[in-house]
């Protein structure tokens, strides 16, 4: 999990001969904007390029940076371009482009419910199936409209149990080399065929825990589950409210191999309530729990408690739900880099080649895609596509490679309108991007996917320069210490927009701003934090 304190201002300081000083523009710096003479042209940026990776917050770190033109199809920079760095959730542009490849922009997940036989009078003598694809955008909401659709079906007795089947996909829950100590948290939820998104986002596979103060010092804290849901277990039995103004010693945790979720320490009388999301082991016992009980609410009897196995083949389907469209799931998937809808993708890619949802099998035919698209493989190594593990490998020129193909596919402008946008303040369109770059010429301009682990940090995309022409880059920052190094990457993205080949468009004016506090817990990206 991301640690390391929040990132610092970052402050461009130059030395160029007089020989070059044939212009001015301001780089930006905490301190305000301040007027430093820079040269023009090709060999000005790279020099400038240079000048950003030598900053001492990336002393004894291991970068590989690649800028070329699409437009005049020269490579502007590089620096490593081939050297196989750890990615982070920058995997996320290969697994997602890899998914448009194989499973269509239009592709949809599906969920049915169905049954040996019914009755006239409406009894499904057995089991009621419940059979998921790996929809990961069904929430409780979702649930009670499956179970309305099956009472409207006729049913109103299911003699048996609800039976959850997630065979769709293998019984591998978690990704190569996912640490231990992630696990409890929602982006390291696992995977399964047959899930429960907890909120808008499509978090999937977690519980929501909400916790709020008592009324008056030594009271019991009140704490409640969303959704609504018997699969998991609250102890709170150590929970107190403590006086008010006093420090909130809250904990809330999820012991591993188990659905108990602890919840202990203090809030402060008068506090405001703390909201959290847990992971649940084996998501689809946890998705049959919310289905029977929304079945009940629907009007139609349950006799046996939820179970997971697997549908008879010749069952009659009651009702179907369809996912919203992939092109339309990666706007949640990408913007806010949601590493379960990833992991899922990985898996749907391939069972749709292999007949078997597996990383095993998704893994290889994400890079076979990828060649097939048009970017290199070389140097790439695949354990999951999200970017969670720490054995994944890529070079920023096969990066590079990719944003340029993807360019001649079709769904290509899906795609990118998927990326977040630099600056923006709506959170589905400036995602993790949306409180960096504000107030420069990379706002709104910039767009592209980020990337965060402990030691690891990258942005690569695309910008428009000064002179109109459009730009792909990518930039991986491995082994620092101390503060992640977005401030050096986002003055590069905004030196690119600047960039000319001819002439200078004027000062920039506006100092370079790191991310509000609120968005740097920790030196996490937002997405850690759930910020953004």
């Amino acid at each position: 999990m991301p640690t390391g304190p929040p990132p610092q201002r970052f402050v461009i300081s130059r030395l160029l001969p007089l020989a070059v000083l044939t212009s001015a523009f301001v780089l930006l710096c905490p301190l305000g904007a301040v007027a430093v003479p820079s040269p023009l042209g090709v060999a000005d940026l790279r020099a400038d390029l240079r000048r950003l990776l030598a900053d001492p917050t990336l002393a004894h770190t291991r970068s590989g940076v690649v800028v070329r033109s699409r437009t005049e199809g020269d490579v502007l920079y590089e620096h490593a371009p081939r050297t196989a760095l750890l990615p982070a959730s920058t995997t996320k542009l290969l697994t997602s482009a890899a998914a448009m490849d194989v499973l269509g922009a239009d592709y949809r997940f599906t969920t049915s419910v169905s049954a040996g036989t019914v009755t006239a009078d409406g009894v499904v003598p057995g089991d009621l199936y419940l059979t998921g694809t790996g929809d990961p955008t069904l929430r409780a909401s979702a649930y009670a409209e499956l179970a309305e659709d099956v009472a409207a079906s006729g049913v109103s007795k299911v003699a048996g149990a609800v039976v959850a089947d997630d065979t769709w996909f293998d019984g591998q829950r978690l990704g190569h080399r996912w640490q231990a100590e992630d696990q409890q948290y929602y982006y390291a939820a696992q995977i399964s065929a047959l899930t429960v998104a907890a909120n808008p986002d499509y978090d999937t596979g977690v519980v929501g825990v909400s916790v709020t103060p008592g009324g008056a010092k030594g009271e019991p804290l009140g704490v409640r589950l969303w959704p609504r849901t018997d699969y998991v277990t609250v102890r709170a039995d150590t929970a107190v409210t403590g006086g008010p103004g006093t420090q909130s010693t809250l904990d809330i945790a999820r012991r591993l191999g188990g659905n108990t979720v602890t919840v202990s320490g203090q809030l402060p009388t008068g506090g405001a309530p703390v909201e959290r999301l847990r992971t649940v082991h084996e998501p689809a016992g946890y998705a049959a729990d919310v289905f029977a009980a929304a079945l009940q609410r629907a009007g139609v009897e349950v006799g046996g408690d939820p179970v997971r196995g697997t549908a008879p083949p010749g069952t009659v389907e009651l009702a179907r739900r369809a996912s919203m469209p992939l092109g339309e799931l990666l706007v949640p998937m990408m913007k806010l880099s949601n590493n379960g809808h990833a992991e899922i993708l990985t898996k749907a890619i391939g069972r749709e080649v292999s007949g078997v949802g597996s990383w095993t099998t998704g893994l290889p035919e994400i890079a076979t895609a990828l060649r097939r698209i048009g970017a290199s493989t070389d140097g790439l190594r695949l354990r999951d596509g999200s970017g969670l593990t720490r054995a994944n490998r890529v070079s920023a020129a096969s990066v590079a490679d990719l944003l340029l193909a993807v360019r001649n596919e079709p769904w290509f402008a899906t795609w990118r309108r998927a990326l977040p946008v630099a600056g923006a303040a709506d959170r589905m369109v400036g995602g993790t991007l949306r409180s960096r770059m504000r107030a420069t010429p990379a706002q709104g301009n910039v767009v592209a996917k980020t990337g965060t682990l402990t030691g690891v940090s990258a942005l690569s995309g695309y910008v428009e320069a000064a002179n109109g022409e459009e730009l792909v880059f990518a930039i991986i920052n491995n082994g620092y210490t101390g503060a992640a190094p977005r401030p050096v990457q986002d003055a590069i993205a905004v030196r690119l927009a600047r960039f000319t080949r001819e002439h200078t468009t004027g000062a920039i004016a506006q100092p370079l701003r790191a991310e509000p506090a609120t968005t740097a817990v920790r030196g996490w990206e937002c997405s850690w934090a759930k910020t953004c």
